[in-house]
């Protein structure tokens, strides 16, 4: 039984849909994920191919999902369902099962950063780059671990239950503003370490040598983590444009989150490396939890390292939990549309299937890197690439149509809109798709296949 889109509610103001779309993109993709893979991929050489891709996939990419949610008010499942035709009609569920295996091992995440910010406050952190691995490789595993996730879960409970006015909006209406605030400050006080002109460096001035012989590595990550911090793939912009209004400009909305969005994952590389550089830590030490290890034993070897990191890490929670609402309102959105599910029960039971699944990563890292490879390397990227399909090459008429709704005619940008996403969108997201999908069986025949045959 699915509910009327009459009953459904809808943002209060246009500046609570941008702060939420907002809170959404800036989370862990942001200030987990954005360090760890730039430093990976050299730097200041990333951070120019993921910028171009921002603009040239990113923005025409969120106008794709906007105009999907705004006409049919519904979840990605119920919004293909209304507009798709044939096996169209079932893309959506690429979008809640990738949304909701992320959401499993991102509250395990957001867990580490709640252990980080009370360590922090406690014992400090380890100057000692080993021991601090040595220290992560306890804390990221275990039954602590795994009473985190559930604690973190609880929170998301709290706000999604409550409803989108209620609970959402209110929540990121402190938030975002909080995150924005902090991260200017950290960036002011990294740029008087010692080491803020070499972090500069690494991060500000590219090595065009380094991207034409690494672009097979750099492409995939810069396109991922660009659908991936704007929230693309997960069908969240579908459900948060569905509690819209029909007279909003969407191109103009879709600016200045994206605007914001860079702009805080900008800072924050001003944050990082100026504090990596003073420690004399690797930016380029690899992995998923690589910014607690690195940053960790940065910290450590900082006079004032407990203070500046445990504001770092509990900044983190708060991006964790604006990030991790929108994605568990896909899911919860989809029973609430689809089956007539009370919101609270929905959320409730959400967060306790999300709870099961997210046990296995807080049990071994192994499973953290098969549900990522999956869901963020594979996943996502099909998700992106056959909406964006579907929407320039079958829908594209009522697609600028719904565009204009808000503006008026748009004449010729409606085609390049429509160009763009046929051309350049398709290129990277298949491009990408194809190494992604290389890249996550090397790690099944590799690690993976090694993890097991230790059993």
């Amino acid at each position: 039984m699915s509910q009327d889109s009459s009953e459904r509610e809808q943002w209060s103001t246009r500046i609570a849909f941008i702060l939420a779309a907002v809170g959404s993109a800036v989370g862990l993709g942001n200030i987990w994920r954005f360090p760890f893979i730039t430093g990976e991929n050299g730097g200041a050489g990333f951070l120019l191919v993921y910028l171009l891709f921002i603009v040239v996939v990113g923005f025409p990419a969120i106008l794709v999902e906007f105009v999907i949610g705004r006409h049919t008010e519904r979840n990605p499942v119920g919004a293909m369902q209304e507009i798709g035709r044939g096996a169209w009609q079932y893309v959506g569920w690429v979008f809640v099962v990738a949304t909701f295996v992320i959401m499993s091992y991102y509250s395990v995440i957001a867990g580490w950063t709640i252990r980080y910010t009370i360590l922090g406050l406690q014992d400090g952190y380890m100057a000692d780059i080993d021991a601090a691995a040595s220290q992560f490789g306890q804390l990221s595993v275990g039954l602590e671990a795994m009473a985190l996730h559930g604690f973190f879960l609880l929170g998301i409970i709290a706000i999604v239950g409550l409803g989108i006015r209620q609970g959402i909006e209110l929540a990121v209406k402190v938030m975002v503003p909080a995150i924005i605030a902090i991260v200017v400050g950290l960036a002011a006080w990294a740029s008087t370490l010692s080491g803020a002109s070499e972090g500069y460096s690494f991060y500000l001035e590219p090595d065009f040598g380094r991207i034409a012989s690494e672009w097979t590595s750099i492409l995939p990550d810069a396109a991922g983590q660009a659908f991936f911090t704007l929230s693309l793939g997960f069908g969240i912009m579908i459900t948060y444009a569905s509690y819209i209004d029909e007279d909003r400009n969407l191109a103009e909305d879709g600016a200045i989150i994206i605007g914001f969005d860079t702009a805080i994952a900008v800072l924050v590389g001003l944050i990082v490396f100026p504090i990596l550089f003073t420690a004399g830590v690797d930016p380029g030490e690899p992995g998923p939890g690589a910014i607690f290890v690195s940053l960790s034993a940065a910290f450590g070897d900082l006079s004032v390292g407990w203070l500046a990191g445990t504001v770092f890490f509990g900044t983190v929670i708060i991006a964790a939990l604006s990030s991790a609402i929108s994605l568990t309102e896909v899911v919860v959105s989809y029973a609430v549309d689809e089956h007539g599910m009370d919101r609270l029960r929905a959320t409730v039971f959400v967060c306790m299937a999300l709870f099961v699944l997210g046990l296995a990563p807080a049990y071994d890292l192994v499973f953290l890197d098969l549900y990522d490879g999956l869901m963020n390397g594979i996943l996502l990227l099909l998700g992106g690439l056959l909406i964006s399909v579907y929407v320039s090459w079958l829908w594209a008429g009522p697609a600028v149509e719904e565009l204009e709704q808000g503006v008026g005619d748009i004449g010729p940008l409606g085609t390049t809109w429509v160009w763009l996403v046929r051309v350049p969108v398709l290129a990277v997201i298949l491009v990408s798709l194809w190494l992604g999908i290389v890249d996550y069986v090397d790690f099944l025949t590799g690690d993976f296949a090694d993890w097991l045959a230790d059993l």
